[in-house]
């Protein structure tokens, strides 16, 4: 991450919101622990949420180690995230030129290095301005809004006091699609079902005005669109994947959909449509847990879409996105780029922060 200090430019502090993962085994409970514990995640009186949080996780621990020795014990969450930080920290670098210094950091929601390290470290570089930027391309309560909320206690607890702008979501921003699109493109053979799997939530979630399954409709429809540009016309189906608990979520599941392409054999092209950069939910439940569903189940052939990690169409759209947020004058706690929830998703932060005015 570049940038020299005393240069007398107009500083810039990039701030990328990713969930994390364990470092070691020994991390997993606590992991676990932090996630539960997120009053996002759940919805209870604190003292309840920390009971079942310290429950949940003491129980869900040990198979949690298992998925993380396919890893080799840990998530790849962290580095992964950190060569995005650096080549969006370059490119914007190189667009900024003599005009601004940027520097990207990474503050992860449950485990290190966790937000109050992030604000220390903006802390330190003294910015002119701080972007929030979420590597959740669609918005959920569940994941932005619990970042952002998390940022704004521990900024306000270290006085950290820059002026902060913040990128709720992008669903359908044209480099970020593109990026897909691409990868998609390169695995499409006649007849393929693309199967757009994105991690579930459940449906009390969406009820209350979580827009985040609206939006990964929107993600799906214009990849689709940029396929159907460039000649190919799949069969596409969304679905979600990660179910945790009783209650219901929000379907079909991947499992369900991996199940009928394999009755029908079908050929796939599984796509993380949520997830950018890999860990154990690309690495180790669609490569190995589903693979070997689909295949034990008939499915034709199984083919997985890499995350986009540092794809230079997506960095490229992560650059857009922070200079856009840069250009704009107004200090603004939901979203600083065109794309907008219809009315209804009480869950969005653009809707919310309208509603207070």
């Amino acid at each position: 991450m570049t940038g020299s200090e005393g240069s007398g430019r107009h500083r810039i502090a990039v701030v990328l919101f990713n969930l994390g993962g364990p470092d070691k085994p020994e991390a997993v409970a606590p992991f676990l622990f932090n996630l539960f514990n997120d009053p996002a995640i759940i919805r209870l009186p604190r003292l309840m949420r920390w009971c079942l949080a310290k429950l949940i996780s003491r129980r869900r621990a040990p198979l949690a180690r298992e998925i993380y020795a396919h890893l080799g014990g840990s998530s790849p969450l962290f580095e992964n995230t950190v060569n995005q930080a650096d080549a969006l920290t370059e490119s914007l670098n190189e667009r900024f030129g003599e005009r601004a210094e940027a520097k990207t950091y990474i503050a992860m929601r449950y485990w290190h290095p966790m937000t109050e390290a992030a604000v220390d470290a903006v802390r330190t570089f003294k910015p002119d301005e701080i972007i929030l930027l979420p590597l959740y391309p669609q918005f959920s309560t569940t994941t932005t809004a619990s970042s952002f909320s998390a940022w704004r206690q521990c900024a306000k607890k270290a006085g950290l006091t820059a002026v902060t702008k913040a990128v709720c979501c992008y669903p359908t921003e044209p480099a970020f699609i593109e990026a897909h699109a691409g990868l998609i493109a390169q695995e499409l053979t006649p007849g393929a079902r693309v199967l757009f799997s994105a991690h579930g939530l459940p449906k009390k979630v969406v009820a209350v005005g979580d827009p985040y399954v609206w939006q990964v409709e929107q993600t799906a429809a214009a990849i689709v669109a940029a396929l159907q540009a460039r000649g190919h016309e799949p069969e596409s189906i969304i679905c979600y994947q990660s179910r945790v608990g009783p209650l219901e979520w929000v379907g079909p599941s991947t499992e369900e959909v991996l199940e009928k392409a394999g009755h029908d054999h079908a050929a796939i092209v599984l796509v993380p449509i949520a997830f950018v950069s890999e860990h154990s939910e690309t690495l180790v439940e669609l490569d190995i847990t589903y693979r070997e569903l689909a295949l034990a189940a008939g499915v034709k052939d199984f083919v997985r879409v890499p995350a986009l990690a540092t794809n230079n169409h997506f960095i490229e759209a992560l650059a857009n996105l922070v200079e856009r947020a840069h250009r704009e004058e107004r200090k603004m706690s939901g979203q600083t780029v065109d794309f907008r929830c219809p009315a209804g998703f009480a869950g969005c932060s653009m809707i919310s922060a309208e509603t207070n005015k």
